[in-house]
């Protein structure tokens, strides 16, 4: 049969694939976005509430963090995980609003969908959110108050962390939480800040306010043998001894052949078993530490040993725990029991042994070295010690964002109201299509305001027009008022937030919205036993492939 020129139909993927494309891909793609950003709208602001989330496992998790809220949802739609990556890379990199970035992205792609239904190519609107974006990061820096020139006071900071505390659920706690936040960030080193040398300890039981800022280390009394008890629970300056040698009596017959002839021969290797270790727990004494700490265990027989002679000692100290000690106190690790040197020991102004709720922890205070701290987070419930602890985390980035870049905006709204205004009046300068989208890039941003209204409970309508009307008039740092249940001037009233975190969500959600707009193709492998696994393009199966 001849076909003339007709080109035969060619089957490249298997049976079972799904493959949509097209101007309604990139439609239902924002559709699976405004989901999400539904899901988080609620929890913006110090006014929002919290989403309690029960994983399969039973599992739950009260927050209001949207890196937090996104991580436990199971998002299976692939153009929306992008959302869910992006408050992830906000939360790592500035530590707080990875609820903004991911409403925002959101609204971006709200705005635009109506030019893609009426037929406008998604490259034009990219090109135009581009644009904005470099405009609004722009502007931030120019508006952004500069406060290196001051000295830069705890006071600053104190506002800093109290701003980020504003939306958690430690809000009502905040003067007792942010001047121990602070106090954490100040405690690091000041050349690297890495938040990770703060400790933070879950204990079960009693008030928030229970909590205690340890301006050392503290763990948990590690695993005790016989003996324990009467070693002493408190010293002043002692000298500290922190080792990597197990310090148990161990029978050579374990690992080793011995051929006696007589019982003098076998008493004599019995006997050498435990000078062995009688020698290293001599040579440990001869040191003048007064505690002893060990990543290995340390056996009954030693922690007799150093009850005797009036010496603490802790065996299997966690590693993580043991660095800390090590940063805190001075001394180095010894991995041998022989050569040690005055040099190699480290000291505090008080050791003690405490009570804290059901568990004793040791507490290492006044650190002479302090490069690091620890927090020990006291609730009524896990979920709330947890939330407390996730609260915490984004002040102290806030804090250390800071100290690093100096540059602060108004919060509650007022930067976002300033760029609106500010691109609002740009696209009237220029023509064409880009003009529409630079004003829906301007309208995109005043979601933040809003919604810190609508959670609120105020008029969302009457409050931004109020607020359009004074950015007009040159009052950049107007915002929403919260005590007033109005507008007022967030700078003054020292509601402030890092410029950082600002650019890093602009620049963040512009990137999200302008992939998601350059997706115009899913292609959804069926998925099969791996008998035909090889038809499918790699990776592909089971999965979300944009193509463009």
């Amino acid at each position: 049969m001849n076909f003339g020129n007709q080109t035969p139909t060619i089957v490249v993927l298997k049976e079972g694939t799904d493959a949509s494309q097209g101007r309604g891909q990139i439609i239902s793609n924002i559709n699976a976005c405004l989901a999400i950003q539904d899901t988080l709208k609620p929890t913006l602001g110090p006014l929002g509430s919290d989403i309690l989330i029960v994983t399969s496992n039973g599992k739950t998790t009260i927050s209001n963090d949207g890196a937090t809220i996104l991580k436990q949802l199971d998002v299976v739609h692939p153009a929306a995980k992008t959302l869910v990556d992006i408050s992830r890379a906000q939360d790592a990199e500035v530590g707080d609003g990875t609820t903004s970035v991911t409403i925002l992205a959101g609204e971006l792609l709200k705005e635009v969908k109506p030019f893609l239904e009426e037929g406008l190519s998604s490259h034009v609107i990219m090109k135009g959110y581009r644009t904005a974006a470099d405009l609004a990061i722009k502007k931030i820096n120019e508006l952004a108050v500069d406060i290196s020139s001051e000295k830069v006071s705890r006071d600053l900071l104190e506002r800093c962390a109290r701003t980020a505390m504003s939306s958690k659920l430690i809000s009502h706690n905040a003067t007792f939480f942010v001047k121990m936040c602070v106090d954490a960030v100040l405690s690091l080193d000041q050349n690297d800040l890495d938040e990770k040398l703060i400790g933070i300890k879950k204990i079960p039981g009693g008030a928030m306010e229970d909590s205690m800022f340890v301006d050392g280390v503290a763990f948990q009394k590690t695993f005790s043998y016989a003996g324990f008890e009467q070693q002493p629970k408190k010293f002043e300056n002692p000298k500290i001894l922190c080792l990597n040698v197990e310090l148990e009596l161990k029978a050579e017959k374990d690992n080793a052949e011995v051929r006696v002839e007589n019982v003098d021969d076998y008493q004599s290797v019995v006997d050498a078993e435990w000078q062995i270790i009688l020698d290293k727990l001599q040579q440990i004494v001869d040191t003048g530490a007064n505690i002893v700490l060990s990543k290995l265990p340390i056996g009954d027989l030693a922690t007799q040993f150093f009850a005797d002679r009036n010496i603490f000692c802790a065996g299997r100290v966690a590693s993580p725990d043991m660095d800390r000690v090590l940063l805190a106190l001075g001394g180095s690790t010894q991995s041998t029991t022989s050569d040690i040197r005055p040099e190699h020991l480290g000291t505090c102004a008080l050791f003690e042994e405490v009570q804290i709720g059901s568990e004793r922890y040791n507490l290492f205070r006044g650190c002479p070295e302090a490069k690091t701290c620890t927090l020990l987070l006291r609730g009524g419930a896990e979920q709330v010690i947890a939330e407390v602890e996730r609260s915490l985390h984004d002040a102290i980035m806030i804090v250390k964002r800071a100290l690093q870049s100096k540059t602060v905006v108004a919060g509650g709204g007022a930067i976002e109201m300033e760029l609106s205004k500010y691109l609002r009046d740009y696209s009237k300068t220029i023509a064409g299509k880009q003009q529409l989208i630079i004003n829906a890039f301007a309208k995109a941003l005043e979601v933040i305001p809003r919604q810190l209204c609508e959670n609120a409970g105020f008029d969302a309508i009457e409050i931004l027009n109020r607020l359009r009307l004074v950015h007009s008039k040159g009052e950049k740092w107007f915002g929403v008022d919260f005590e007033t249940e109005s507008i007022g001037d967030n700078f003054t009233k020292f509601v402030w937030e890092p410029a950082l975190v600002k650019i890093n969500a602009i620049s963040s959600a512009t990137e999200a919205a302008n992939l998601i707009l350059s997706v115009d193709e899913t292609i959804k492998n069926k998925e099969s036993d791996g008998a035909n696994a090889g038809m499918a393009p790699p990776g592909a199966r089971g999965k979300g492939i944009p193509m463009r």
